[in-house]
């Protein structure tokens, strides 16, 4: 295996938006860096469920239950 063609893989330190850390092996930056997220699974609403609204522009959503309603009915 040609070891040119590879990245760096080491271990850094990934730090959340509530301050706790973990450490992982990756190829961002170097030795010990750190990475801090400014999103993770803690915080964002794709991962916690959120309890975000679909907001109904213009009737879109409207239109598209009109639509395909009848393929949503659960049973």
């Amino acid at each position: 295996m040609k070891s040119e063609g590879h990245p760096d893989y080491h271990f850094i330190t990934v730090q959340m938006t509530d301050g706790t850390t973990y450490k992982t092996r990756s190829t961002y930056g170097a030795e010990g860096a750190t990475l801090a997220l400014d999103i993770d699974p803690k915080t964002h609403p794709a991962w916690t469920g959120g309890n975000a609204q679909m907001m109904d522009r213009a009737g879109r959503v409207s239109k598209f239950n009109d639509k395909f309603g009848g393929f949503l009915k659960k049973k």
